[in-house]
């Protein structure tokens, strides 16, 4: 390709700097909007029973699973009538 051209292009998807590039590997950002705290811990939903479950980060990769930090998991609230399930090592 020619390098004048190069640097005109638009960067293509998995270019340039992440925002988690400062993190070791293998942790994870919280996944609330605007909070760049290290996750601590994922919670999953289940809708059937309005049943919400809290535990240690698990290993990542399910899409229906969601990751806090401490602050967030701390502050975790479920709609009304839900039952929190919390892992017993995330109770302080």
């Amino acid at each position: 390709m020619d390098e004048r051209l190069r640097h005109d292009r638009t960067p293509r998807l998995g270019e340039g700097p992440r925002l988690d590039a400062h993190l070791a590997v293998g942790e994870r950002l919280c996944s609330k909007v605007a909070c760049a705290r290290e996750a601590v811990a994922t919670l999953t939903f289940d809708y059937g029973d309005q049943m919400a479950a809290l535990g240690p980060l698990g290993p990542g990769g399910d899409p229906h699973a969601h990751d806090l930090c401490a602050q967030h998991a701390d502050r975790l609230s479920v709609p009304a009538g839900w039952l929190v399930i919390r892992h017993e090592a995330m109770r302080s």
